[in-house]
This record gives C-alpha cells, structure tokens and sequence, in this order.
C-alpha cells in the first residue's frame, strides 16, 4: 500500500498546476447536510455515503465531494471570475469485494466565470490535461448539454420530459422510460387495470375500499398520483423518428470534428439540438486555441451518465488503458444549473477532480 504521505506529495506536484493558473486554496466541513445532498443526488447518494445525526443539525453525511460545499462557499461570498483549489479526504461506500477504499485524497479545481463558457472548458480541460501528461491516459468527452436538449426537444408533455431528465443518469430506466413513451413497451403491470377500476368505481371510492391510512402518502397525494397516472396514459406516444435521433444521439462515438457533423447533420430533425451543437462548435475552436487538438479527442455523448448528476454541459474524464480496473483517474464537466438547485442564482461554472493515490500508482509501476 502507497504510503499516505507520499500520495499527498504527489497531490501537492498536481495542484502546483492550479495554482500557477490563478486558483485560491480553499477547504470545505468534512460534515455536510444530508438534506442538501439528498435533494441534489436522490435516496441513491445515501447507499455510497457514510451518514450520521447530529443533535442540533439532523442527518449529516462524511464529505463524499467537494463540488457541492465549494459552489456553496462561492455564492455566499464570492466573485466572477473565480478559480478555486482544494485537496483533502472524501468517504464513500464501496461494493464489497472491490478493494477501492472508502476513505481517499481528492483534489480539484473549479473556475466560476459568467464569461464565455466555450473558454472556460477549453481552459479546465487544457489544465487538467497538463496535469495529467506524461501518464499515458485516454481522455474522453460527453456533453449532457447535448443529451438534454434533444429529450427537451421531443414534442411530449413537460411530465414526460421530466421523467426523461430525471432518469438520464440512469441508462436502463431511461431506455425503458423512453420505450413505453414511444409504444414499443407496455405499461407497467396492473396501471391499465388500477385505472379502469378507478374509471368504473370513482376515484373516492376505489380509496376508501383500500381501508385506514397507514403509510406516508396522504388521501391527497394518492389522488394526485391517479390523476398523473391517467394524463400519462392519455398521452399519445412520441414519435418513433424523433425516439431514433434521441437513440442515435445516445449511441454517438466519434472524434470530437465528426461528432459535431453528426450533430449538425441531427439538427435537420430535431431543430432544438442547434443551439446546443453550435456550443459543442464553439468548445472545439477554444479548445484548439488553448493547444488542445480537437482531432485527437473522442467523444461519447452517453459518457457521463452514471456520474454525479450535477452535470449539464460539457463533461470529460481521463482512464487508465493500461488499467481498465481502475475507476477515472480524474473526471469533470460543466454544472451551470448546481447554483440555482442549491438556491441560489445560477453561477456558470466548470471544473473537475484527481485522484491522486491513481496519479501516484500508475507514476510508480502502473504504466506501460
């Protein structure tokens, strides 16, 4: 095992980088609100994290990320632009018999600019990559901006979207999600006959026949779940050409050039794609400025989908080929919207983490 002093070392060489770039240190509680984190992430971030009560403050949870505290600490007190550093201990559960720890260094870096946001990708990622040189990764980018638009394009209603958005970061919902949207898939069992029970009985009097209130829900939220039940299922299905160009977007490999014709070439169809492609354009002219080869960079539109669901524009992240037991060595992306979720006004906003004990690992012996 990598001696922890060594690692922080190493960590400290990496966040050199950052700071020569303008970023101010900052920390973060190792304590944060359950709440807040249960509001963002869902009941799904309470099985990855280490969660206590606290007398005075409710649920609490072992810093799982930093990303969260941070944008907190920047829309009380600061300023745009802004550039933020940080390194120390994140907890989350891991599955049994995975052998990756629980308790490990992060660093990471964010930049806060209500300027042009193509530039600030392109600067994040340009950091990041030198950070990273000389370690033999893959980089690969997504761009959820992308992925969004098409599902806010799809002429259905806002609660169908929704459900879309919702379960995006959930390749095997959203994929059954959108084929009972479109037809190709049934309702789930027993919908159809709760709602004809509900039609010839009364929606009162089907929920009295079910006896006392025992559960959470109460008379009124059971009636508002039937009443949602019943618009859905008379919702004609979205058509299966605009469900194909959301699949083909979804299913999209390329090098970031073609990609974006691709894209463009989707624009046709599903008109409400082009402002986002024309940002997707935009990264890759910045990117080519800041020495980055477009050329050279793949992108996987599904890429980032089982990451933290923060994320709604541009994301990359940098793997180990010659490691393909090691999780992302370092990941990021764009999270416009995290501002406005935590109650404040929106803040544009990039940035990504490193895992430096996979820095040091591949440094010593892990690399071809």
């Amino acid at each position: 095992m990598t001696p922890k002093s060594d690692i922080r070392a190493e960590a400290e060489t990496l966040q050199a980088v950052f700071t020569r770039a303008g970023a101010v240190p900052v920390d973060a509680p190792l304590m944060l609100s359950a709440d807040t984190l249960l509001d963002l992430y869902g009941e799904d971030i309470r099985a990855r994290a280490y969660t206590t009560d606290d007398p005075d403050r409710g649920e609490m949870m072992l810093r799982p990320d930093f990303t969260v505290p941070v944008v907190e600490m920047h829309a009380e007190h600061g300023a745009e632009p802004a550039r933020y550093t940080y390194l120390g201990e994140v907890f989350r559960k891991q599955p049994v018999g995975s052998g990756r720890p629980s308790e490990y260094l992060q660093l990471g870096f964010e930049l806060f600019d209500t300027g042009d946001p193509a530039r600030a990708d392109a600067e994040v990622f340009a950091l990041f990559s030198e950070a990273l040189e000389g370690l033999g990764l893959r980089a690969v980018t997504g761009d959820m901006g992308i992925v969004l638009a098409a599902i806010e394009s799809l002429s259905t209603t806002e609660a169908r979207k929704a459900a879309l958005r919702r379960h995006v970061w959930r390749p095997r919902r959203f994929r059954a999600l959108l084929d009972r949207y479109t037809g190709r898939a049934p309702p789930p069992e027993g919908r159809a006959a709760l709602l004809d029970h509900v039609a010839r009985q009364g929606l009162d009097a089907v929920i009295d026949a079910a006896g006392t209130e025992t559960g959470l829900r109460s008379r009124a939220e059971i009636a508002a779940r039937i009443d949602r039940l019943r618009a859905d299922a008379e919702t004609a299905p979205i058509a299966r050409a605009e469900a194909d160009v959301l699949g083909a977007i979804l299913s999209l490999k390329a090098d970031m050039p073609d990609a974006c014709e691709c894209l463009r070439d989707m624009t046709v169809d599903m008109p409400g794609l082009t402002a986002a492609v024309d940002r997707f354009a935009a990264r890759m002219d910045a990117l080519g400025e800041a020495g980055i080869d477009p050329a050279g960079l793949p992108f996987e539109a599904s890429y980032g989908r089982t990451t933290m669901e923060y994320y709604d524009g541009f994301v990359f992240g940098f793997l180990a080929p010659s490691r393909p037991d090691l999780p992302p060595v370092a990941s990021g992306g764009r999270y416009d919207a995290l501002t406005a979720i935590l109650g404040a006004e929106p803040i544009p906003a990039v940035g990504g983490v490193i895992r430096p004990e996979l820095v040091r690992d591949l440094r010593v012996g892990g690399m071809p």
